[in-house]
């Protein structure tokens, strides 16, 4: 009897504690360096950014979630929620008719005119930008802590982590290989060492060619690839298929990466969204370095 009167009252007690964290007030500080306080979780989210939206539900706030951008369609049910524009055209209206209680904006992608116009509306704003892997387990756990979702958020960080770190201990140490990632031909750019690409190139043993370049994703001239004669070019482009412009460096037999049929493709949603799915495009490409470290051992010398 007095065993199931305690387990009764800690049953009870449980249930008091999650109702009081439920609406607990939230403070954090964002990838601007920004604080934002939140008198409880957040309940209607809209996202800003493809990425925010998958990285919302892989933190097990995907049912906060209210409004969100074009290309917002991973995990399927992302796609089915209301849209308010694209990343760099946020339909401000559309945002405002959704009563959101938070927006998460993306750094490098949104406009700040449109950020500070949601902020003058009284909307709260949590801005984000995650510059390498280990951004990418912050994030999630951030978000975690603005929906009420820690649990699963800090779950999906923590296997982030693991996965990441595995990856690490059987590539990282690998003999280097020069890259020059290419993420569209017209114009011709590419990304910095600041770029969270770059973070998956150096787990997987590769240097970017082009990682000094100021900005993250600098545009540059034929003449700078053929200078730099990569060892290996990985594109992405716009979709799942490899794109057609990839094979237009075969025009170029002496460069390194022609001749050696270093010409790869991962495509971008694995490799370009600062989601836990970046793990993926980086285990891909782990395999394609691989691939150009066996032919070293085969190439006539």
């Amino acid at each position: 009897m007095r065993r199931r009167t305690a387990l009764r009252l800690f049953s009870l007690f449980l249930a008091t504690l999650a109702a009081a964290l439920a609406h607990a007030a939230v403070e954090v500080t964002d990838d601007t360096g920004r604080p934002l306080r939140l008198e409880h979780p957040a309940q209607r989210i809209v996202s800003l950014a493809p990425h925010i939206t998958e990285l919302l539900f892989a933190a097990g706030a995907g049912g906060k979630v209210v409004g969100v951008v074009a290309h917002s369609d991973y995990p399927p049910a992302a796609a089915t929620l209301p849209q308010v524009g694209t990343y760099p055209r946020v339909d401000l209206e559309a945002v405002a008719a959704l009563k959101p209680d938070l927006v998460i904006a993306w750094k490098s992608g949104n406009r700040d005119a449109h950020l500070e116009r949601l902020a003058a509306l009284g909307i709260p704003v949590y801005v984000n930008e995650p510059r390498s892997l280990e951004a990418v387990a912050q994030s999630l756990e951030q978000f975690g802590r603005l929906a009420g979702t820690g649990d699963v958020a800090n779950a999906a960080a923590a296997a982030f982590r693991q996965r990441r770190a595995a990856l690490a201990a059987r590539y990282g140490t690998r003999p280097p290989v020069r890259l020059f990632y290419q993420v569209w031909n017209q114009p011709l750019t590419t990304i910095n060492d600041e770029q969270v690409i770059s973070d998956a190139i150096r787990l997987c043993g590769g240097v970017n060619v082009f990682g000094g370049l100021g900005p993250l994703a600098p545009r540059i001239g034929t003449e700078a690839v053929l200078a730099a004669n990569p060892e290996a070019i990985v594109a992405s482009g716009m979709a799942d298929a490899r794109p057609e412009w990839l094979d237009q460096w075969k025009r170029w037999p002496d460069l390194a990466a022609s001749a050696a049929g270093n010409l790869y493709f991962i495509p971008p949603d694995l490799i370009q969204r600062h989601t836990p799915r970046l793990l993926d495009g980086a285990e891909r490409l782990c395999a394609q370095l691989e691939e150009v470290r066996a032919k070293r051992a085969t190439a006539p010398r």
